[in-house]
């Protein structure tokens, strides 16, 4: 697919069942990551926006609570032949907004069908399972635990995954019985509007699902703030979930943050070289490395070192960066000026900081001069007191450490604030198992790719996550759980 010269995009908000302007006309202009050429001007919501979002939402949810599981999924079903039959258009607005190159922005696009017919089946599955009977030996009474909807969702998303962040939260949002407003980023709106179109498109009740862009101090922060919202599910930085958290707590709403990450990829002595390259290259580079998973830290056993480094050099310099509808594209951008600079800084200062630069850090010799990119950066002999090793980067920028004993990695890879995935290379199946068990992360890949099924868990240890997405956890993340107790027999023969 080439990139359209003259493509329409939806701009308008989304609240209680039409395509709105904001309140206060106001846009914000939306780029061409690999061009830096404008594309849109998008409506710009603020907190009148979010207020007329929240009330709707909250008068959809009165019957919309009262619907069966069997009812909402077939609303996501609907929603999966939806954004099936726009796969194309989807995934070209992912490459033109995100930067993405086709073959990952189709992925994009499967992981959000994947998802909402996941959590389809979920949903039919909630009337047989809404209520559990509890039993109290020894007593007269009767205990059942209700599993219920929490009421309006707010969902807040980011740029590094458009449609596929939101997929995980939306879909189990409507499958628990929820009403939602979704804030995408300011940066990537237009898959995400395209993919609001979509459900806007199945006959959802007004109210039901509603989308406000705009920046997070103008939408993101009256949203969390809201009174009428009952639950928070934000994806982004440690920093802003932070704020979220605390601003949440004002109102006692619900809150689950999917935040940063530091991740390390841990290659035995015994690893299988050439799938140890394979996974080096995917956990930093994959997404110009903005991924809150990105096992951007390589911890590598000593005899292994020498080897595993060079070839590490020849592959990354191999790997052909530019624009994202060009073949054989295998990275693209980074997502905008202010994303660009920042990496650029990081590599800067790691080099202040004594780091020895491998290759990369600079913009790549072939790669279009108006866009935002960065060549495959690998840094070796990091000092572990740098911000190059200890900060989230989000970009393709790699840092390599030796090691010489298991314990000796291990402890090297939980010495972090995050907690997030880790990937495991080794011969040994019982190594991997008990590194596995031994890491403080959610997510432990042992001589695996970096795959996320919807039917497991997503979410990390310390300061990485609050709660969990995916799998049943997503959809307990917005449920309430109600206890009624009642006795055995009438009143009335009981006094």
């Amino acid at each position: 697919m080439n990139a359209p010269n003259d493509a329409q995009f939806l701009t308008q908000l989304y609240i209680d069942g039409r395509w709105v302007d904001g309140a206060l006309g106001r846009t914000v202009a939306v780029t061409n990551p690999a061009t830096g050429a404008h594309l849109a001007d998008v409506a710009a919501g603020t907190a009148h926006d979010v207020e007329l979002a929240v009330a709707g939402a909250a008068r959809a949810f009165r019957a919309w609570r009262q619907t069966t599981g069997a009812e909402r999924a077939r609303y996501l079903r609907a929603i999966v032949a939806e954004v099936e039959a726009r796969r194309e258009r989807l995934a070209m607005l992912q490459s033109l907004n995100n930067g993405k190159p086709q073959e990952e922005a189709q992925t994009d696009v499967d992981d959000v069908i994947g998802t909402f017919r996941y959590y389809a089946q979920l949903a039919e599955r909630l009337d047989d399972m809404t209520d559990e009977d509890v039993s109290i030996p020894s007593t007269e009474y009767r205990a059942r635990i209700c599993r219920e909807p929490c009421g309006v969702a707010a969902l807040i998303v980011p740029w590094n995954f458009p449609m596929v962040t939101t997929a995980w939260k939306l879909a189990p949002a409507l499958a628990a019985g929820c009403t939602v407003v979704l804030k995408p980023s300011e940066i990537t709106p237009l898959p995400e509007l395209e993919l609001a179109s979509a459900i806007a498109s199945v006959g959802l009740p007004a109210g039901v699902f509603n989308a406000v862009t705009g920046t997070g101090a103008d939408v993101g922060a009256p949203l969390v703030a809201h009174s009428g919202v009952r639950k928070v599910s934000f994806t982004g930085s440690t920093g802003v979930g932070q704020t979220v958290m605390k601003t949440a707590a004002d109102t006692l709403k619900g809150v689950s943050l999917e935040l940063g990450g530091k991740s390390s990829i841990m290659v035995f002595d015994d690893a299988d070289v050439d799938l140890a390259l394979a996974l080096i290259e995917a956990g930093g580079f994959f997404n110009s490395g903005q991924m809150c998973s990105a096992t951007s830290r390589v911890l590598v056993a000593r005899k292994l070192a020498p080897t595993l480094l060079a070839r590490l050099v020849e592959r990354a310099e191999r790997i052909v960066v530019g624009d994202p509808f060009a073949p054989g594209v295998q990275m693209g951008p980074l997502v905008n000026r202010a994303q660009f600079e920042r990496v650029r800084g990081h590599i800067e200062q790691g080099i202040a900081d004594g780091a020895r630069l491998l290759t990369g850090g600079g913009r790549p010799a072939d790669a279009p001069e108006q866009g935002f990119f960065i060549a495959p950066t690998i840094f070796a002999d990091v000092p572990p007191t740098s911000a190059l090793w200890r900060d989230e980067i989000f970009g393709p920028v790699l840092c390599v450490r030796v090691f010489d004993t298991e314990q000796e990695a291990v402890d090297v890879a939980n010495d972090s604030e995050y907690g997030l995935v880790a990937t495991v290379v080794t011969a040994d199946e019982a190594r991997g198992e008990r590194v596995a068990r031994a890491l403080e992360a959610g997510v432990v890949w042992v001589n695996t790719p970096q795959l996320i099924y919807p039917q497991t868990s997503w979410g990390g240890y310390k300061r990485s996550s609050v709660g969990r997405e995916l799998g049943p956890f997503g959809l307990a993340a917005f449920q309430e759980i109600k206890q009624v107790l009642t006795l055995r027999q009438p009143i009335s023969q009981s006094i």
